[in-house]
């Protein structure tokens, strides 16, 4: 059996193990498909994929690394920000997140993910930039609208935050309740806390 016909077998079989619910055998030939071509982006994806299941960030992170030398589009980059970000590698999903962004500028997730990291880094003007980018590329989030608020009250801007909580409140009540309860920001411009700078 030559070469790419053997690739082509390990290829379905990997699917066809994924069909019937047994992704461990699948991650096997997945793994057996990279020892004959390392770079192959469906290989390295799935392999990603299916150690991210299972918890294993470190594998996913190391193949997702490996995906993005060889196939550098935005998604492959932003599904390695986001379990940078999983594994509290702030700094790393950044960068991750701004390469995602280099891309594909309209990519609301990457926005998302970068304002996060950014708000880890304790960047919160450039966070407030990215969430409000956020909700402009997908006005109907409302994790990206509650996040922009934090932002924007960690800066101290508290009227701009409560219009956000005034928006929020239109299309998505329960997450304006919660912001509500977790921050206060219904009160009185004097008692609304302000995050720590």
């Amino acid at each position: 059996m030559n070469w790419a016909i053997h690739f082509a077998f390990l290829k379905l079989k990997a699917r066809t193990l994924l069909v019937f619910a047994r992704p461990q055998a699948a991650l096997h030939v997945f793994e057996n498909m990279l020892q004959l071509k390392p770079n192959d982006s469906y290989a390295l994806a799935s392999c990603a994929h299916l150690h991210a299941a299972n918890n294993n960030l470190s594998l996913a992170i190391a193949h997702l690394q490996t995906l993005v030398k060889t196939t550098p589009v935005a998604s492959a980059w932003f599904n390695l920000g986001f379990l940078l970000q999983q594994a509290a590698l702030h700094g790393d999903a950044e960068a991750a997140f701004r390469q995602a962004l280099a891309n594909d500028e309209r990519m609301d997730r990457a926005w998302y993910g970068l304002g996060l990291a950014l708000m880890q880094g304790r960047q919160f003007d450039e966070a407030a930039a990215a969430f409000e980018r956020a909700t402009v590329l997908q006005p109907m989030s409302p994790h990206a609208w509650y996040r922009l608020a934090e932002a924007l009250l960690a800066l101290g801007r508290n009227d701009e935050a409560r219009e956000v909580l005034l928006h929020l409140k239109q299309f998505e009540p329960k997450v304006a309740a919660q912001l509500e309860r977790q921050t206060a920001l219904h009160g009185p411009a004097s008692t609304i806390p302000h995050a720590a700078r």
